[in-house]
């Protein structure tokens, strides 16, 4: 009799598991938001500290309103800059939404590259597709008002850093700013930026949507010592214990979130790669990577 009923039984606790699981990702990792924290010795030595607020992959829709208190919410950091590295939208409606929760942040220094759901609307996918090659073939959803929001963040004084580049003033030094726009739909061109970082510069900053390891190989050949970098979604899921399978690009699944030194030689660069504040509205789930914002200390190298 234990025999007949033990299948049952092991099947309906597997169910019982496999929601349990669903619902904790679905509504209480989802919403469970982290500010990381990360000292990144990398200023001249002498220099006085710079904290940079790291924001990406947000995948805002108009109802997670916790959401978008909670990026308001960050201005209280009082950072001496804030970088946002796309993937801002995850609908057309977003954007008045998105420029609320960004409000007042765009009171500071800023910088920002666009992600392919800037310009996109999310499709419904197979997430087991993530796990096998990348053809290199994009299929795009609905054009999104992406325009609207470069209008605003740039009129508040941000650098648009998509294959572009230029200064601003923080924490009362000169940045230099490069940025390519998103290469995962083939929009970089990092050949019209290209060069040493410029004279006159005390700091400067790379940006890309996805990490690309040839970008980044390009940035700091070029001279820069810090690239700020989205995307991943942290490996989209990750296993406890282990770590993310994928990182949906050419970087190393075990570089798909965090800090990490990048390059060889006497002088590599620093890598932070932000796993993202949101979800596909097709898939909104979390599972072993919260959604995260991350605020850099760099600090003078030792």
């Amino acid at each position: 009799m234990r025999t007949k009923t033990a299948l049952p039984v092991a099947l309906g606790l597997g169910v019982a598991a496999g929601v349990g699981g669903l619902g904790y990702a679905a509504v209480v990792e989802r919403n469970a938001f982290r500010l990381r924290r990360f000292e990144v010795p990398v200023l001249d030595p002498g220099s006085e500290p710079l904290r940079v607020l790291h924001l990406s992959d947000t995948h805002l829709t108009p109802g997670r309103r916790r959401l978008r208190e909670w990026i308001a919410g960050l201005a209280e950091l009082r950072p001496d800059l804030v970088v946002n590295t796309g993937d801002n939208l995850a609908s057309a409606d977003a954007v008045p939404a998105m420029l609320e929760a960004l409000e007042p942040l765009l009171a500071l220094p800023g910088a920002f590259v666009m992600g392919s759901n800037d310009y996109y609307a999310p499709r419904p996918k197979n997430p087991v597709r993530y796990l096998f090659p990348d053809t290199g073939v994009r299929f795009h959803g609905t054009p999104l008002p992406w325009r609207e929001l470069t209008d605003a963040m740039s009129a508040a004084g941000w650098i648009d850093a998509d294959n572009a580049q230029g200064f601003l003033s923080a924490g009362g030094r000169r940045i230099f700013i490069r940025g390519v726009d998103d290469s995962h739909i083939h929009r970089d061109r990092y050949e019209d930026v290209a060069g040493p970082v410029p004279p006159g510069a005390s700091f400067a900053i790379g940006l890309s949507h996805s990490p690309e390891p040839r970008l980044l190989d390009d940035f700091v050949s070029d001279g820069f010592r810090l690239m700020l970098c989205g995307h991943t979604h942290g490996g989209q899921l990750r296993v406890p214990g282990y770590g993310a399978l994928v990182s949906n690009c050419g970087l190393d699944p075990k570089l798909a979130r965090g800090l990490h030194r990048w390059g060889l030689g006497l002088d590599p660069a620093w890598l932070h790669v932000s796993a993202g504040l949101g979800t596909s509205p097709y898939a909104p789930v979390r599972f072993a990577c919260p959604p995260e914002a991350s605020l850099l200390t760099l600090v003078p190298r030792g």
